[in-house]
């Protein structure tokens, strides 16, 4: 832990919740000025409970994103709804996001039923006010501070960046005095070959949308960095559970799976500062998501 903290120093950690696709991946990115965690409009992306460490003078947030709060199918879904349940625990702040473009519904009073549990303080985020009309935000204001008590309430949009220096005040105001809790130019606590992992998963869920992705874990298996040609080398594994989604991930002649390799190798640059060799082999897992210890292993949930 750091103990040069200035005086009168606030930190805390701040745990982001809300149904899947109310933006909580976007607004980590939006706040940190950079890309830290995967997005897609596929539900379930977050399968990670990571944090995100946003550090300036006279304060340090530690940004909890957790996988959206859903009504779990497998095993899968039962971990990522016990990895996000478990980060409402120990935490100074809360933050629930809706989404201001689309209407409250089960899912959303669900999830403001399970915040009731948290004693941290709580914020209300109309997310994506920059899709929906001046009405739309007026009456899911209403209908936000009909689920609960509130701290506060916020309408941002993690698009365009409308309010979300102010989502970050609010936060830093709740917060209480406390010490820098990573170093100062720490910016996430997952591995680097989880990030890495992740953002190869990403652009499979991009390419496929509905075809695969919830059948998909990747896995960097080694991962070099050559000092001479200022190169990174990855291989990676990308494992499905059916021989047929195997053949959709690869494509024809081997273009679907070039193509994720491509798009990849793009954001590891920026991410590693450096060349990047990616390596990618498609292998068949069967039945993965059932299999608590194999969910584990792809390092999803509370047992990783």
């Amino acid at each position: 832990m750091e103990s040069n903290a200035p005086e009168h120093f606030k930190s805390g950690f701040v745990t982001l919740v809300g149904r899947p696709n109310a933006g909580k991946s976007t607004l980590v990115n939006a706040i940190m000025g950079k890309k830290i965690a995967i997005t897609s409009d596929t539900a379930q992306t977050t399968r990670h409970r990571f944090r995100a460490v946003l550090t300036r003078e006279d304060f340090q947030l530690i940004l909890v994103d957790t996988p959206g709060l859903h009504k779990p199918h497998d095993a899968l879904g039962e971990e990522l709804n016990t990895s996000a349940l478990k980060a409402l625990e120990d935490v100074d702040v809360v933050a629930m996001l809706i989404d201001a473009s689309q209407p409250i519904g089960r899912g959303d009073e669900w999830v403001a039923e399970q915040l009731k549990r948290a004693r941290a303080k709580k914020i209300c985020v109309l997310s994506k006010v920059d899709l929906a009309t001046p009405k739309q935000i007026e009456a899911q204001r209403e209908a936000a501070e009909r689920l609960g008590t509130w701290d506060a309430m916020v309408g941002l949009s993690s698009a365009t960046g409308k309010n979300v220096e102010a989502f970050v005040e609010e936060v830093v105001y709740l917060l209480p005095e406390g010490p820098s809790w990573f170093p100062a130019d720490m910016e996430t606590d997952q591995p680097i070959d989880v990030v890495v992992s992740e953002f190869i998963r990403e652009k499979i869920l991009r390419s496929f949308h509905d075809e695969v992705p919830h059948a998909i874990g990747v896995r960097v298996e080694e991962m070099e960095y050559d000092k001479k040609k200022d190169l990174h080398r990855i291989f990676a594994v990308v494992y499905v559970e059916r021989d047929s989604q195997k053949g959709i991930i690869i494509g024809k002649k081997g273009a679907a799976i070039k193509q994720i390799g491509t798009e990849a190798r793009a954001d590891l640059e920026q991410l590693l500062g450096t060349r990047v060799y990616l390596d990618l082999s498609v292998k068949v897992k069967k039945n993965w998501r059932r299999d608590a210890a194999q969910i584990r292993r792809f390092g999803y949930g509370e047992g990783a």
